[in-house]
């Protein structure tokens, strides 16, 4: 797996923590793990709020009302783009 090197700045308590509980040859592995962790905990709260969401007849309206105008400028300037040719 091809890595690349970070720099992070970190409350001064958690870094000792860190020294402390976790082996200096463990510890580049272990953030990695628990940024990983965190990472995919966030994208499951995102994947759960969008379903959520897309269960909610007032939000589906929402969009659907946000999309026309977009659309309607969209076939607009295909329209005058095919003039143009």
């Amino acid at each position: 797996m091809a890595t690349r090197k970070m720099t992070f700045t970190v409350p001064e308590d958690v870094a000792g923590q860190l020294v402390h509980r976790i082996p200096a040859r463990d510890r580049s592995r272990y953030v990695s793990h628990a940024i990983a962790d965190k990472l995919r905990e966030r994208e499951q709260r995102l994947i759960r709020a969008c379903e959520m969401a897309g269960g909610d007849a007032e939000l589906l309206t929402m969009e659907r009302d946000w999309a026309a105008p977009n659309e309607q400028v969209r076939n607009h300037q295909l329209l005058a783009r095919s003039k143009r040719l």
